[in-house]
């Protein structure tokens, strides 16, 4: 039996011994297993009798030619400096379990690969610049690792050779267990994208400045302000998904009803885990009074006949682009008076922010649009006292609109957040970007500024917009907005 692999033998001294002999380190087994070790006998049979299965002639993937622009661009940008671009690792959840793997966005862009540990490496050549990405190997047969690491194939899944990934990606590719030694000895100047892989940093640590790093990561976040052809697309998937989760939600309400908002989140979950990767972010499904914290996403409350139900979900595709879509609706399919009031409001404020939004309009101006709509029925229903400049100019209407109408959208829910407020907020619209606009009314339970009857209703109303050359294209008007056409589009649903 060999001792090396027993349990009851710390790790330490299993480390300290392979380093004196040389030797590969040992693959460390969980504590408190069943088995007390492994058999020479054992060892020898795992380590033979298995097909060959490496995949040949493999097409690459479908946005190989997109990322290869991508990193054209970058090469461009940074011309004879060193770029590192790691996908991150992961994440644990409690004790030897882990979170999923969500690749970096920077990484994922540039290359299209999604797995954990990957790092797509820049070398400045002569003409520009050569890329390299860096992976995990298939796990090794020899030391037993396929089959003894919690990370192995046996245990998790086939990840896919070096030789398979130079197809799929259009990439030369190398093992990643290599790379942090050579970057060690990397000379020349040297940025990287932080924040993702602490071994990658610890290796650049004397090579890299946190400016010229920015620098880095505001350039790439910029990059995905103007989406191309392939994003838009994906974007639409998204979208397309994501209004087939929202009708999967209105059939059930009868069931969230006897339960609660939980068997909303987990049915609009179904319909992302089902068409894509995940949802895109943690989705908000609140009713009654929930609806009026912004992001509420315990969803453990009731869901109850008479109320209102907010939602805002989004489907994230297998490319890892998300939508972001909002509607109010009625648990039982009418708007009461009120909630029609308030929910009529945000309805023409939204029309207004997408009426604002085609290329060379100032990014603000959807924003504004819709703020000034909601200002207006704020002192038309005597909640605010005018003029309306004058409630803008003081930023009155926030009490009960908050946050900000609409940002941009795509790898990340938030998408381009690092980029220079000058190109964001501060920006002109061009085609292929793509944002959202997202007015809103909340009016909390405990608010003694506004009548009662106003009181613990909250309505948002968000589309995803993709601007085009002569205007804008709604990604979501699949799903109704209007209070009429929403009411009559539940009442087909519910059959």
């Amino acid at each position: 039996m060999s001792e090396a692999l027993t349990p009851e033998t710390p790790e330490a001294v299993l480390d300290e011994a392979a380093d004196e002999a040389g030797e590969e380190e040992p693959i460390k087994q969980r504590k408190n297993g069943l088995y007390p070790g492994v058999s020479d006998e054992l060892a020898a049979s795992m380590k033979s009798g298995w097909a060959d299965t490496e995949l040949r002639g493999l097409a690459p993937i479908a946005q190989a030619g997109y990322t290869a622009a991508r990193r054209a661009a970058l090469s461009a940008r940074f011309p004879g400096e060193r770029l590192v671009i790691p996908a991150g690792n992961l994440k644990t959840r409690s004790n030897d379990t882990e979170y999923p793997f969500r690749a970096s966005v920077e990484y994922a862009y540039l290359t299209g690969n999604l797995t954990e540990d990957g790092v797509l490496v820049l070398e400045p050549v002569a003409d520009g610049h050569k890329a390299t990405i860096y992976l995990l190997p298939r796990s090794n047969r020899e030391n037993g690792e396929f089959w003894l690491s919690g990370q192995g194939e046996l245990w998790v899944g086939r990840r896919h050779s070096l030789a398979e990934a130079e197809q799929l990606y259009g990439i030369p590719a190398s093992d990643v267990r290599e790379l942090p030694a050579a970057l060690k000895e990397a000379t020349g100047p040297v940025r990287v994208v932080r924040g993702h892989d602490a071994a990658i940093e610890a290796a650049l640590t004397d090579k890299v400045t946190r400016e010229h790093d920015d620098e880095l990561r505001v350039f790439l976040s910029e990059a995905r302000l103007v989406k191309d052809e392939f994003e838009a697309g994906e974007l639409q998937k998204a979208v397309d998904s994501t209004v087939r989760g929202f009708e999967d939600v209105v059939k059930v309400l009868d069931k969230a009803e006897a339960t609660s908002e939980r068997y909303i989140e987990g049915t609009f979950f179904l319909r992302a885990r089902v068409e894509g990767n995940d949802i895109g972010y943690g989705s908000i499904c609140a009713s009654g009074p929930h609806a009026c914290t912004l992001h509420w996403v315990r969803n453990d409350g009731p869901v109850r006949s008479g109320d209102l139900l907010l939602l805002d979900a989004g489907v994230e595709t297998h490319t890892l682009y998300t939508a972001d879509v909002t509607r109010t609706l009625p648990v039982n399919g009418t708007y009461t008076e009120i909630q029609k009031k308030i929910y009529d409001a945000v309805y023409d404020a939204q029309e207004a922010g997408i009426a604002a939004v085609r290329p060379g309009a100032k990014y603000r101006d959807f924003h504004d649009a819709a703020q000034h709509v909601l200002a207006e029925r704020l002192v038309e229903w005597g909640l605010l006292e005018g003029p309306v400049e004058r409630v803008l100019e003081l930023g009155l209407q926030r009490r009960w609109t908050l946050h900000g109408t609409g940002h941009m959208l795509g790898m990340d829910v938030h998408d381009c957040a690092a980029a220079r407020t000058e190109t964001y907020v501060e920006g002109t619209l061009e085609p292929g970007m793509c944002l959202t606009v997202e007015p809103g009314l909340y009016f909390q339970a405990d608010d003694l500024t506004v009548p009662e009857e106003y009181r613990g209703i909250g309505v948002r109303i968000e589309d995803d917009l993709l601007v085009t050359e002569d205007g804008n294209r709604n990604l979501s008007a699949g799903l109704p907005r209007r209070s009429d056409e929403v009411e009559a589009w539940m009442a087909s649903l519910k059959g």
